[in-house]
């Protein structure tokens, strides 16, 4: 079998100016598995994948995708490697059979072996019934998987998607969630992610990186991120983010670890649901009334807030930063 592993180690980027992008980074990705990469705007998600996918070049550390080095053997990369972007560079006046025939050609096949390709990959993400329209009249979700068929014309062996379902509904979204599913398990591919919807992250990835400062901050399964923020959450929100920051310090005391939001206060802990008359007395006691309490599990977003110190918004993340 192919190697189909991502190494990094040390990896390092400076921009003109002295600034840092990347700083230090180092983790692997699995033959087979969905890894999925996550960090505000600016933290060094975006340079590292396009360092990973020869788009850029690093300043320090080495990279390989699926064995091979991506500074002194790009081209080897390329041919095994399928990159799907954010921004999707689809021409709405062509049909997907010539868009993909086009670009299995350009990766050097003949013209009856790419329309071959096209045939299966069309079939693949589910388009046959669309073939016959042209790309400008299709649905967010319908180009996105066009778009996944591009990126495989060459049958990588390695998959990067990088925020593959910004901009969609939830309904499109979850159909391009059972595309990369299906093409992880039926076609063993290692999918590399990034993604701004921390749900999608803990429902696809196996493993996550979380990316803050050029720095890797917290690695591990999402089972495992969840439970070091703690077993339960009790959620208080408030009228003022003022309000909240008084709660916060009135009940430091009672959780074992404790985070403010704007106007939201979490408080973690094991048996959390049994601590809520005690904590309901408390604030009683502090003239502070909450409109409204929860409990819940952790969750990713959680993990991001503790880790980053603020949470991934998805609309503003669709502003991505020139760097990073």
């Amino acid at each position: 079998m192919s190697n189909r592993e991502i190494n990094v180690q040390n990896l390092a980027k400076q921009y003109a100016g002295g600034v840092t992008a990347v700083n230090d980074v180092s983790f692997s990705v699995k033959s087979g598995e969905i890894f999925g990469f996550l960090g505000p705007n600016g933290a060094g998600k975006s340079t590292t994948i396009k360092i990973l996918t020869t788009l850029a070049l690093p300043t320090g550390g080495q990279a390989a995708v699926g064995g091979y080095d991506v500074v002194h053997e790009a081209d080897q990369v390329r041919r095994i490697a399928g990159v799907a972007l954010q921004d999707i560079g689809l021409d709405p006046l062509m049909k997907p059979m010539e868009l993909l025939t086009m670009q299995a050609q350009l990766f050097g096949a003949s013209r009856q072996q790419a329309k071959a390709r096209a045939s299966e990959l069309v079939e693949l993400v589910r388009l046959t019934e669309a073939v016959d329209r042209r790309v400008g009249t299709y649905s967010g979700g319908m180009r996105r998987r066009l778009d996944l068929a591009l990126a495989l014309v060459h049958k990588p062996d390695i998959l990067f998607l990088d925020e593959p379902t910004t901009g969609l509904d939830p309904a499109s979204r979850r159909d391009v969630w059972e595309e990369v599913r299906r093409l992880n398990k039926e076609l063993g591919m290692t999918i590399f992610l990034t993604t701004q919807y921390l749900e999608e992250a803990d429902e696809l990835a196996e493993r996550i990186a979380i990316i803050d400062k050029g720095k890797i901050a917290k690695r591990g399964s999402p089972a495992q991120l969840k439970a070091g923020v703690g077993k339960e959450s009790i959620n208080l929100a408030f009228d003022s983010r003022e309000l909240a920051e008084k709660a916060r310090t009135e009940l430091s005391d009672m959780a074992e670890s404790i985070q403010t939001d704007r106007d939201m206060v979490r408080l973690y802990m094991s048996q959390a649901a049994q601590t809520i008359p005690a904590v309901v007395n408390r604030l009683q006691a502090a003239s502070l009334n909450p409109i409204s309490l929860t409990l819940t599990q952790p969750t990713l977003d959680d993990v991001f807030l503790q880790v980053t110190g603020q949470r991934i918004n998805a609309d503003e993340e669709k502003e991505a930063a020139k760097v990073g």
